[in-house]
């Protein structure tokens, strides 16, 4: 048996990392500005998440939720305090897609309607709901396909109203478009689609799976606007690498026993690094260098001549380039051994560890310089 190659992948092996460096398997260290599309937030094998997750499954390791885990509680409590939503709910799963599909499914459940607003250049995963709602018709297979769902322009609140009414059950908006390019929306935007949702009886669901755990500068990315979801959807950073996923649902919203189902969400080791994380988090001040090193950033990157446009809220950050950024990414992980993520043919996406720091930074820009001159 052989993996089934649907990945493109760089001809690169790592096998050690720390910190927001990695090692390959001939020795050669890279500056990791892209942490696995987000994934790492507290940097790699921090020392406290490595203890936590060893020490628990010197413990227990899993078992289903057919039994009392008072792990589930002490992440939900902690989760609640950070974010700021102490009153809302807690279901846990595996993954982003995972997540947006029991947050669609729920609004479903609640509002007994079908129809879904999604916008372009959405992306809120595989499964087949999360992918229905996902503007890439590419990886939208025909059993996914689905008339529930009605697409419209991002940040174009004209449009919106044009599609909104008493049908629809959710509207899903990421706190910032990731796949899409670091596509920020307007307060504008985000306050009128909570207006019309509380109009008309739907529910927001906000898609903070890349933008939120610190990311931004906030612990989520809509929390920079006037808005308050009724669904909030979260994973990659949230177990810094660890498969874990979490729907925050808000209070009014009553739970019945076998609406929603996992196997392995919010076992032990799940919530034994996503504990950690947020345990780092917080005594690190994360969410505060997020804004501050993310600015210094994009104040180094302000006069490069070859950029067209910034995009960024904190560490989350969308770099255009005049010309294809193919060939500047390719000179970065191979001759500046520095990697960094794509969105889109002239975009490159940086999205370090939280605890990035100003030399680590500084180090960036030089290489980002020095690339740009040799792809001219």
């Amino acid at each position: 048996m052989i993996p089934f190659d649907v990945y493109p992948v760089f001809d690169i092996n790592p096998v050690k990392a720390e910190g927001s460096y990695l090692w390959d398997d001939k020795g050669t260290k890279y500056l990791d500005f892209y942490g696995g599309h987000a994934v790492i937030s507290i940097g790699h094998s921090h020392p406290y998440y490595v203890k936590k997750i060893s020490e628990q499954l010197s413990q227990i390791g899993f078992y289903s939720n057919s039994v009392k885990i008072p792990m589930q509680v002490e992440l939900a409590e902690k989760l609640g305090k950070l974010s700021g939503y102490t009153d809302y709910q807690l279901f846990l799963c595996n993954s982003g897609a995972e997540a947006n599909e029991n947050a669609l499914k729920l609004a479903s459940f609640i509002t007994g309607r079908k129809k879904v607003i999604a916008f372009t250049g959405a992306f809120h995963g595989r499964t087949s709901l999360a992918v229905a709602a996902t503007d890439n018709p590419k990886i939208v297979a025909p059993v996914n396909a689905t008339e529930n769902i009605v697409f419209v322009p991002f940040n174009d609140i004209a449009a919106f109203l044009k599609v909104m009414d008493a049908e629809v059950a959710a509207v899903i908006v990421e706190g910032i478009q990731g796949v899409g390019g670091i596509q920020i929306p307007s307060a504008d935007f985000l306050e009128t689609i909570q207006s019309k949702c509380k109009e008309f009886g739907a529910k927001l669901i906000l898609d903070e799976v890349q933008s939120g755990y610190g990311r931004t500068g906030r612990f989520f990315a809509h929390q920079h606007f006037n808005v308050k979801p009724d669904i909030i959807t979260t994973a990659k950073g949230m177990g810094n690498g660890f498969p874990v996923a979490g729907v925050l649902i808000a209070p009014d919203i009553k739970p019945t026993y076998g609406m929603l189902g996992t196997t392995f969400g919010g076992g032990y080791l799940a919530c034994a690094a996503s504990i950690a994380v947020l345990d780092v988090m917080e005594q690190e001040n994360l969410m505060e260098n997020a804004q501050k090193v993310g600015d210094y950033i994009v104040d180094k990157l302000k006069g490069i001549p070859e950029i067209k446009e910034i995009r960024a809220l904190g560490l989350m950050i969308g770099v255009d380039m005049e010309k294809p950024a193919g060939p500047l990414r390719n000179a970065l992980v191979f001759d500046h051994k520095v990697f960094t993520g794509a969105a889109g043919a002239h975009t490159v996406r940086l999205l370090p560890a939280l605890n990035i720091t100003q030399k680590e930074a500084d180090e960036f820009i030089d290489a980002f310089k020095k690339a740009i001159e040799a792809t001219k």
